[in-house]
């Protein structure tokens, strides 16, 4: 039957079958359907619409037709790559089928080989053997010669005939090296697998040349004597480290031309590579340097340490940058020359001292220095060893890599030890300035006057000894670096904050201690005082000149705002000044008792002596620097005139008529008068005092001096504006000292002071405020709480 109507059969066969539907086809066409539908009842919404169904129908059948069209051109190339795939599978399959069957006939040849190959196994036995036998024949001679030849070398050596032994040396490993690769991979023949050796063999044959391990051994001991005391060869006679030179060189050729025939990395042979002889590579080039660290460690060993505490310790690094420079000039000038250049001997010196170094002197840091031997090492860290005078050589400059070498000290160990170096100082200075200020308070206790500068003023030693100090530890501090510099100054302003606040303290128990005596008065109590001020002046200067300097804003203990010290230096002045006031109103006080009263004003004689006192006084005070001088004669201006008031203030003296009141006036116009000519007795010629609290004097005068009291509300309007901190009670104290004026002119004065409240002009320093003014005497009191 032919193929055409088997198909055909097999169509009508299919087409009387049940066509099996997908339910995924079934599900389409019911969306298809469903879609068509709402499209359809969308166009086709109203009667008029119906006209176009037959446009419609066309377009559709149009879509459906090219539809199909492309379905059918997507299926008839899908089915024409499969027939293509199925025509290359056929191909495939007659391919693995003519493979199979060669390789069926090569495996049946090759089991014949087999059987024949067994049969050549005795003969290639023989013919190891036979070989053997040969190599051995040909290297008796040699094997003879080996122990002669050992002893030989081994005498050649211990005379330091370096090259001849050297030579020796290398035919004995020659005869070696042959030795074992004929018995591994003999002339004419050898496995298949490559060169191979019998462990036994291969023992025996050590053991025999065994004399040539100990000529290396012993050899090399030679050479790296030589080597490690290269330096004092270079300056007697360098030829043997010449000849040691030349045998590394040798060893370091043999080496490379052996890792090159094994490859990069290959020392243990496989395959018919042959095997690495016994003990290479020798690597005597890189042990060359590792001799030469050594022996430079030596010499740093060999350095005495002993003494070097203390001040022996500059001493210990000027050793080390002498013996340091002296070889390197002999390495330089000398080794240099006895090497290939490209040995760099000078780099790799300069590079062994520079880790000697760093071990060295990260040693000499852990121990518990001083702040002399911190300034040292620091010195020698950071200015010596990079000077033109070691490293920075211009000779060296060229070998020299910072980067490759690094720091002597870490940067945190440089901290580390200025942080110690600063900690040391400041135990020095603190130590330095308690004892200054105990000799201070010795000598405030001297029964003579303090002594004077050039100029006149007084002064004692504390602020030398201070400021001297001060000033040489930040010169020092700046020998190293700036930073050091600053954190010194910022110490030292520390530790002076510090003193001035206990100086303070003494000079409130000297004042405590002066008001106790009696009987045995300390006579120069008041120059000692003024002594304090000009030495706290010449502090001030001192501690601005140190904060003049600061460059860098610092951190940590010391890092505090600059006014610190001086705020202290302006309590202790305050606190000075505040004494000698208290001094001045306890030498005035038994005149200012006799102020204002009956006597006075008859006789007069109160004042004089009174003056005779400010005079005394203000002359002391010409020995204190400027401007505390000028601030001693305001204060003594301000309190003679306030002691003054306060005198009037208590009513000692009050006028029954007008000629007291006259008489009154002129008294206190005198007093202010001699008052003011004391005062401009003592200011220096050409310089005029802006203060002038003695006015308050002359102005009090003319109130008492008014003839009519209807006048007195005006001059109460003046006083009150020039002296804006007079109360009530003043006035009416004032009023009352008169003795002339009426209840109802009192109340319209005091009306107008209750209802004048002016402000404090800027820089009016108040009188009044301290001036208390006694209570009223009553004829009758009610004793109530208040009251009392």
């Amino acid at each position: 039957m032919s193929d055409g109507s088997k198909n055909v059969n097999n169509n009508r066969k299919d087409a009387l079958l049940p066509v099996e539907v997908w339910p995924e086809v079934e599900r389409a066409e019911s969306l298809a359907r469903g879609a068509a539908l709402k499209w359809a009842s969308g166009v086709f919404c109203r009667p008029e619409q119906l006209e176009r169904l037959g446009q419609y129908k066309k377009r559709e059948s149009q879509r459906t037709s090219s539809i199909h069209s492309r379905l059918k051109s997507v299926v008839q190339s899908y089915l024409e790559g499969v027939g293509w795939g199925l025509e290359q599978l056929r191909e495939a399959r007659a391919d693995l089928r003519e493979v199979s069957s060669t390789l069926q006939k090569v495996g049946a040849e090759a089991k014949r080989s087999v059987s024949g190959a067994s049969n050549l196994e005795a003969l290639q036995e023989l013919a190891d053997n036979h070989c053997q036998l040969l190599a051995a024949v040909s290297n008796l001679p040699r094997l003879y010669l080996v122990k002669s030849k050992v002893l030989e070398t081994e005498r050649l050596v211990e005379s330091r005939r370096l090259l001849e032994a050297h030579a020796q040396l290398m035919e004995l490993e020659q005869w070696q090296d042959e030795v074992l690769l004929q018995l591994c991979c003999p002339p004419g023949g050898g496995s298949s697998s490559g060169p191979t050796l019998a462990p036994h063999d291969e023992r025996m044959v050590r053991d025999y040349f065994s004399g040539v391990g100990r000529l290396v051994e012993a050899l090399g001991r030679e050479l790296w004597t030589v080597v490690g005391s290269s330096l004092v060869l270079a300056r007697q006679n360098p030829t043997l480290f010449v000849s040691a030179v030349r045998i590394i060189e040798r060893e370091e050729a043999l080496d490379q031309a052996l890792l090159e025939e094994r490859g990069p990395g290959v020392w243990a042979a496989p395959g018919n590579v042959k095997p690495m002889p016994p003990g290479r590579p020798r690597c005597w080039r890189e042990h060359f340097f590792k001799v030469i660290e050594e022996a430079v460690s030596a010499r740093f060993r060999s350095v005495s340490y002993l003494h070097t505490r203390g001040p022996g310790l500059a001493g210990h690094l000027s050793a080390l940058q002498h013996t340091v420079m002296g070889d390197l000039a002999t390495v330089r000038h000398l080794l240099e020359q006895c090497v290939p250049p490209h040995y760099r001997l000078t780099r790799a010196y300069l590079r062994a001292c520079h880790h000697c170094l760093q071990a060295h002197l990260g040693q000499v840091s852990t121990w518990d220095l001083e702040s002399g031997e911190i300034f040292a090492v620091l010195n020698w860290v950071l200015h010596i060893y990079c000077s033109a005078d070691m490293m920075g050589h211009p000779d060296l400059v060229a070998e020299r890599t910072q980067e490759e070498l690094g720091p002597l000290i870490p940067h945190e160990g440089l901290e580390q030890l200025q942080n110690k170096y600063v900690q040391s100082v400041q135990r020095s200075v603190s130590e330095w300035m308690h004892k200054a200020l105990e000799v201070e308070l010795t000598d405030w206790q001297r029964d003579e006057e303090p002594d004077t500068d050039h100029e006149g003023y007084y002064n004692t030693s504390l602020p030398t000894i201070i400021t001297q100090m001060l000033e040489e530890n930040a010169r020092v501090a700046f020998m190293i670096s700036e930073s050091l510099r600053d954190q010194t100054i910022q110490m030292g302003l520390f530790e002076m904050e510090n003193l001035l606040n206990r100086f303070r303290e003494a000079l409130v128990e000297f004042g405590k201690e002066h008001r106790k005596e009696t009987n045995s008065e300390n006579k120069f109590y008041l120059h000692y005082l003024l002594a304090c001020i000009s030495n706290c002046i010449i502090l001030k200067h001192s501690t601005e000149t140190l904060q003049r300097q600061l460059r860098t804003p610092l951190t940590g203990r010391f890092s505090r705002t600059p006014p610190g010290p001086l705020t202290a230096l302006e309590r202790a002045v305050k606190k000075a000044c505040r004494l000698v006031m208290d001094q001045l109103l306890q030498d005035l006080q038994p005149f200012l008792q006799g102020l204002l009263t009956r006597s006075w004003l008859t006789q007069g004689n109160v004042t004089p002596k009174l003056c005779g006192v400010l005079e005394h006084h203000l002359e002391l005070y010409g020995r204190v620097r400027p401007p505390c001088r000028e601030r001693l004669q305001e204060e003594s201006q301000w309190l003679t005139v306030v002691e003054y008031v306060r005198a009037l203030m208590q009513k000692r003296l009050v006028c029954r008529n007008l000629d007291e009141r006259l008489q009154l006036a002129e008294r206190m116009a005198q007093d202010a008068a001699q008052l003011r000519d004391v005062f401009q007795s003592a200011e220096p010629e050409g310089v005029e005092s802006e203060v002038n609290y003695i006015a308050l004097l002359s102005v009090l005068s003319d109130f008492i001096k008014l003839r009519d009291p209807s006048m007195l509300s005006l001059e109460v309007s003046g006083l009150v504006a020039k002296y804006p901190d007079i109360s009530e009670e003043h006035v009416l104290v004032l009023l009352e000292v008169r003795g002339d004026v009426t209840r109802d002119i009192r109340g319209t004065v005091l009306d107008i002071v209750e209802r004048t409240v002016p402000k404090l002009p800027a820089g009016y320093r108040p009188m009044f405020s301290d001036i208390l003014v006694p209570a009223t005497s009553m004829s009758f009191c009610i004793p109530t709480a208040r009251c009392a």
